[in-house]
């Protein structure tokens, strides 16, 4: 029997009746989702501190208050989104009227991970009931503790006949994903990633696909290591590591090395205290099964800081590994973890070609005093998004689209890119039902006037048209 059969034909009959569609129930919806973030914080954070232990400064900087943010943004903007955008116009087309009108898609499909199993859940959410669509959200399995919130108490707070929350692990997930959608939103890693497009396009389904990846991080030999070390250290171990845009790996040379790992020593014993494993402000792996990877990579090269773990409370110190080859397991795949590769090239050329190398990341990052060694490692490199002289600052900014390139993901999120990303947008031209005089000079028998006076109509600036 299938499980989600009537709960699918519920919301597509809701999105049907246009239920969705005014801006007045999507304000009220996205007022509902701002109020279960206010009337259950402190359930939010016990939960995300069950899963992740994660503190309660964390929780509300990374997790509550941003989604917040999100949904002010959109309840200020709605009205502005929604509204039909006009575009430029050639001869031909004068008397019309020309815009784009931006619709929902309909049914949606949001499934989300485990690593902020509240920001990445919410935050496309945000933009999937701002556009108007019906939401079927699929919260993490792994983040349990965060997800019985998300089943339990969300949906109060929502009209159920536009939303459902399903639960389920991998079996029920591709249950799921054998129905039609009209747009599915995935965060995950690539690897689930195919399966979710291999399934989406059955149906010709449309996808966005935030994944992740290996993300580099140059330290030129003009910085400054201690401001290196403090950046590089908060965005490499908040969260435990467990952040997709975390710098993954450093890339410098030898003499940086020497002079970078006293300064994120120092770093880390300022941020966590000399024992890491005491601090509150240092999360946990989020599983077993994690942290028997992650502890597998602490063979990698050698440990220079840290390397302490423990099974019993899944802690993984805050680790620095050095003397580490590119062939080694820590660099074939995403750490996911408080685990920080240095590698080391001989100047900016060879670390452009060793980025280059390798598949696009999410991120990139450059650390130098130099403004030309920036521009120039952002100009010979593609990544979804990039940051010099700190880490993922560039996320805090709802103006900028967060999305992958190439392995890394598809499309984009944040402020108006989520409801960009949920909407269609619909060309759209309207024209009088009289004129026919002028518009018969399109009609046969065509003549080398005609073509002449078309050609010139259809011809302007900022728009090459095709047909008439």
């Amino acid at each position: 029997m299938d499980p989600f059969a009537d709960t699918l034909q519920r919301l597509r009959e809701a999105f049907s009746s246009g239920r969705t569609r005014p801006a007045e129930f999507r304000a009220t919806q996205l007022k509902g989702l701002g109020r279960f973030l206010q009337e259950n914080k402190q359930l939010l954070q016990e939960a995300l501190a069950q899963d992740l232990h994660k503190s309660t400064f964390e929780s509300q900087v990374s997790e509550i208050s941003i989604s917040q943010s999100e949904i002010n943004l959109a309840l200020r903007n709605l009205r502005a989104w929604m509204k039909d955008e006009k575009v430029s116009k050639n001869l031909a087309t004068q008397l019309d009227s020309a815009f784009i009108r931006k619709e929902p898609f309909g049914l949606v499909l949001i499934i989300a991970p485990w690593n902020y199993p509240v920001n990445l859940t919410l935050m496309p959410l945000v933009g999937a009931l701002a556009a108007g669509n019906c939401v079927v959200l699929k919260p993490s399995e792994i983040s349990k503790s965060t997800e019985k919130v998300l089943a339990e108490v969300l949906p109060r707070y929502l009209d159920q006949s536009c939303f459902a929350v399903v639960l389920g692990g991998p079996e029920e997930t591709g249950q799921l994903l054998e129905h039609k959608f009209d747009h599915i939103f995935f965060t995950g890693s690539p690897q689930v990633g195919k399966i979710v497009m291999t399934a989406a396009a059955k149906h010709l389904t449309p996808v966005t696909l935030e994944l992740g990846g290996k993300n580099p991080c140059y330290v030129d030999d003009n910085c400054d290591p201690q401001t290196v070390a403090n950046r590089v250290a908060l965005f490499r171990y908040l969260n435990t590591g467990q952040t997709c845009v975390a710098p993954d790996y450093i890339l410098c040379s030898p003499e940086t090395q020497a002079r970078l790992l006293p300064a994120l020593q120092s770093a880390i014993t300022r941020f966590y205290g000399d024992d890491p494993r005491a601090s509150p402000d240092l999360g946990r792996i989020i599983n077993h099964k994690h942290f028997q990877r992650l502890r597998g990579l602490l063979s990698c090269g050698r440990v220079a800081i840290g390397g302490q773990s423990d099974d019993s409370d899944r802690y993984i110190a805050p680790t620095v590994l050095v003397d580490v080859q590119e062939t080694e397991p820590v660099m074939q795949e995403e750490i996911f973890g408080p685990i920080l590769p240095i590698l080391n090239v001989r100047g900016l050329d060879e670390a452009i070609d060793f980025i280059n190398r390798r598949e696009k990341p999410l991120a990139l990052y450059t650390f130098s005093n130099n403004s030309q060694v920036v521009k120039r490692v952002l100009a010979q490199t593609s990544s979804g998004g990039f940051c010099g002289n700190d880490g993922f600052m560039h996320m805090t900014l709802s103006s900028l689209p967060f999305g992958g390139v190439g392995a890394s993901g598809m499309g984009n999120y944040h402020g108006k890119f989520s409801f960009d990303t949920f909407s269609h947008h619909r060309a759209c031209l309207l024209r009088s039902p009289g004129l026919e005089k002028i518009y018969a000079i399109r009609y046969p028998p065509h003549s080398p006037r005609n073509l002449r006076v078309l050609l010139t109509a259809m011809e302007t600036r900022s728009c090459s048209c095709t047909l008439l």
